[in-house]
């Protein structure tokens, strides 16, 4: 059943019904009730995340999957270990969530992503690409450990096996053998095209037990035989390679099975039974539809990944006045950035981890093919070819999220920084990110380069700030970051120049007495509306890594308290390097910190998310209200 049309009223979902009040009940349902089960559930999620937002085709392309998976195994006790996460909404439907779905993502509500302590069906909490393979791997050595008959299942995508994580897997469990299935979810079309009904016949008798034993009745009976058996080998490894993209599987020791059809359900709960009942590690490959069931989605994977909320068509009203057109999006300031300074220096190059879209690449990638990198679900690559690159005379600018740079921390340190290697980092995505919860969050960055010799840092307040800061970025001759947040800028004048700003030196955009509010990044505006009910002075330091001390020098002189702010983790960040930096000096001032203290920021709105964290002006006039109590106690004291 296909929608051209998101539906604006809840769904008649009979069986959907059944099995939302006893998730177990799918075990018992008929296969023409399973089909049924899947169309219900189909057109729930269309209404449901059309109403809420959130992640969108991914859901829809495995409805067929997750319901064979909970229809044939025993689960929660049989484990599920989803990849990335963003395909878990029919997963949490059909396991006793379906009333919270209207909370996805919100405040309080149900996260985007699989999260174990929101349900026990959740067996592991995902967020980032190619994991589930190691943690499916570690449940069944468990339960082997532990001598408990568990069957333990991963789902991964073809975009996520291309992690180099997921390969250290692969090979490992080939090694152990661990009882376990892994599902590769083939959705691009990029690893294999041989499907069809030949595939599917030969995938159907692989998953035999007939097969497997004949397979290795076979193999005792030839291997001392060797150039019989050696001509069985050929002959089975050459039969597969006709008809399936297996062979890689087979050799790092897995039992590889498919293509098959993703959405054929009758036939994909008949190959998993089949599965379910054979030792060692086994690879079902199914070819799956991105966005299924919505044809626009189908059309538009990419377009269609995830969904804002979509708010009911109000009647056209006459505008008075023409709207104000909105400030770009960081991650567009830092796309035309690039463009800019592609066109002037033919040195430069761009890569990307899979993120185009996201990064603000599109342009870049459509004007500048030849310098342009998409390197895939490969963070720690992204990083050692930037370092290869700047080795032999290309600028690379690496454009990241902060939160998937940490994959690539080792060679950041290792292979960028020590070598004093002449790269760019781009990094979308710093502080808080909002609905996206705490495994997005890049509320780490500054804390995990500060510490890195020859790294340089900065941190725009503003968009125009940004674009000028990456220039100084780029043409600095050695490693550099540029961090900088999800969503628009504050809609200041954006400069088309690349005159850069000066390395290391910050400036003072208002001029008060008593307190000093010392900001590092995006927080400001909430540091200016502080500043004006103190009559603090407040400065935009726009570096992390060098520190403006001269600027911070002055400020110490003539203020009695110094409060730093930033969207990032309190211990060891930009704060942290003030109070060394007079720590070491022997400065006497007090100092004190707005920044997200130690813990994880959970899911929801972007400013809700700040307020959560204490990154307001009011949480700025509450830290300063201490010091200028003691202040003006002291003032009163002296004058008596």
């Amino acid at each position: 059943m296909n929608f051209d049309q998101l539906p604006t009223e809840v769904p008649h979902t009979p069986v959907l019904d059944r099995v939302d009040v006893t998730p177990e009940a799918i075990s018992s349902l008929t296969s023409d009730e399973l089909v049924q089960l899947a169309n219900e559930l189909r057109e729930f999620l269309l209404y449901s995340v059309s109403t809420t937002g959130g992640h969108f085709g991914a859901g829809l392309g495995v409805v067929e999957l997750t319901i064979a998976l909970h229809h044939v195994f025993n689960t929660p006790d049989d484990r599920i270990v989803w990849d990335v996460g963003h395909q878990c909404y029919p997963h949490k439907v059909l396991t006793g969530r379906r009333g919270r779905m209207p909370s996805m993502r919100q405040k309080g509500g149900l996260s985007g992503f699989p999260k174990r302590s929101e349900s026990e069906f959740d067996t592991f909490g995902v967020g980032h690409s190619s994991t589930s393979i190691s943690a499916a791997m570690g449940m069944a050595l468990a339960a082997r450990q532990q001598g408990i008959d568990r069957k333990v299942v991963a789902v991964i995508g073809d975009g996520a096996i291309t992690g180099g994580m997921a390969f250290e897997a692969l090979a490992h469990a080939g090694h152990e053998r661990p009882n376990m299935l892994l599902i590769l979810n083939d959705n691009q079309m990029s690893i294999g095209h041989n499907t069809g009904g030949l595939a599917s016949y030969f995938a159907r008798i692989w998953a035999t037990q007939t097969y497997l034993t004949l397979r290795e009745t076979s193999k005792k009976l030839l291997e001392h035989v060797k150039p019989a058996w050696d001509l069985a080998k050929r002959t089975e490894e050459h039969m597969k390679g006709m008809v399936a993209p297996g062979t890689l599987f087979e050799e790092l020791g897995w039992h590889y099975i498919g293509p098959l059809d993703g959405h054929d359900l009758p036939s994909l709960v008949e190959v998993l039974k089949r599965v379910s009942s054979l030792s060692g590690p086994q690879i079902l490959h199914i070819r799956t539809i991105k966005g299924k069931g919505f044809t626009p989605a189908e059309e538009d994977p990419i377009g269609y990944h995830a969904l804002g909320k979509i708010e009911p068509k109000k009647e056209k009203v006459e505008e008075a006045v023409t709207p104000a057109p909105k400030p770009p999006k960081y991650q567009d300031v830092f796309g035309q950035w690039l463009c800019d300074t592609a066109e002037i220096d033919s040195r430069l190059a761009g890569i990307t981890p899979a993120m185009c879209e996201g990064s603000g690449m599109v342009n870049f990638a459509k004007q500048y093919p030849d310098r342009y990198f998409d390197v895939a679900i490969a963070e720690q690559h992204a990083v050692t070819l930037a370092a290869g690159m700047a080795c032999d005379g290309v600028k690379p600018v690496v454009a990241i999220y902060s939160t998937f740079l940490q994959r690539g921390y080792d060679q950041l340190i290792h292979d960028v920084a020590l070598q004093n290697l002449d790269v760019t980092f781009a990094i979308d995505r710093a502080g808080l990110v909002g609905q996206d919860g705490a495994t997005h969050h890049g509320a780490f960055d500054l804390r995990y380069m500060r510490c890195i010799p020859n790294l340089i840092i900065a941190a725009p307040s503003n968009e125009n700030d940004c674009r000028q800061l990456l220039v100084s970025a780029y043409n600095h001759p050695g490693p550099s970051a540029v961090r900088y947040p999800r969503g628009e800028g504050i809609g200041v004048r954006m400069e088309p120049e690349l005159n850069g700003l000066e390395i290391g030196k910050g400036e003072i955009v208002r001029q008060g007495s008593g307190t000093a509010i010392v900001n590092f990044g995006v927080m400001l505006t909430e540091a200016l509306k502080a500043g004006d009910a103190l009559d603090a002075t407040v400065a935009d330091m726009r570096w992390v890594k060098p520190l403006d001390t001269a600027l911070l020098d002055a400020l110490a002189a003539s203020h009695d308290v110094l409060i730093t702010v930033e969207e990032n983790a309190l211990a060891g960040g930009a704060g942290s390097a003030v109070s060394e930096y007079f720590s070491e000096c022997g400065v006497n001032c007090e100092v004190r910190h707005i920044a997200i203290d130690d813990r994880f920021i959970d899911h929801a709105g972007q400013g809700e998310t700040r307020t959560d964290a204490g990154l307001t002006a009011e949480d700025i006039l509450n830290k300063a209200s201490p010091a200028s109590a003691r202040l003006r106690a002291q003032t009163a004291a002296v004058a008596l």
